[in-house]
């Protein structure tokens, strides 16, 4: 699949997802009936897509290759890690015939944690503001790190 910009991937991601919901999960005992099917962000990074899509069973963080991407054609289930400002973390391959190949990190699975949607895209946003920020730096004094206290953050 090639994704042209951020509405698209969101629409195509909250169809097939939705369709998901209504065939495969029919009746499971996982889903949140307070959630829906969101898609968040979709923005380009490096050479991939990447957003957060909120389901009334998981919370995952995706990406979608660009034509550049250097796992595109790696098998599912295959792992990656990926840097990003805040670190680096795994991601899993999956596919879905009406999306191709994507990865994923899982945030939230199951998800009743959350009470409503608008909780939920508020922790889905903090996820992605976080992750394109570095974090801090830590200040360690050598008297804190003589009783092992490793400082604080600046």
């Amino acid at each position: 699949m090639q994704w042209q910009d951020g509405g698209q991937i969101r629409l195509a991601l909250e169809t097939v997802f939705n369709d998901i919901l209504e065939t495969r999960l029919r009746g499971v005992p996982v889903i949140n009936p307070a959630l829906s099917v969101q898609a968040v962000g979709f923005n380009p990074f490096n050479e991939d897509w990447l957003g957060v899509l909120i389901t009334p069973w998981f919370m995952n963080l995706l990406l979608l290759p660009g034509p550049d991407s250097h796992w595109r054609e790696q098998p599912p289930g295959s792992k990656f890690e990926q840097s990003f400002p805040y670190g680096i973390f795994e991601f899993t391959l999956a596919h879905e015939a009406q999306l191709g190949t994507y990865a994923l990190c899982s945030l939230f699975s199951p998800m009743f944690q959350f009470d409503n949607q608008s909780t939920a895209l508020g922790a889905a946003q903090s996820a992605l503001q976080g992750l394109l920020t570095a974090p801090a730096a830590r200040v360690v004094s050598r008297r804190n790190l003589l009783r092992g206290s490793f400082g604080s953050r600046e």
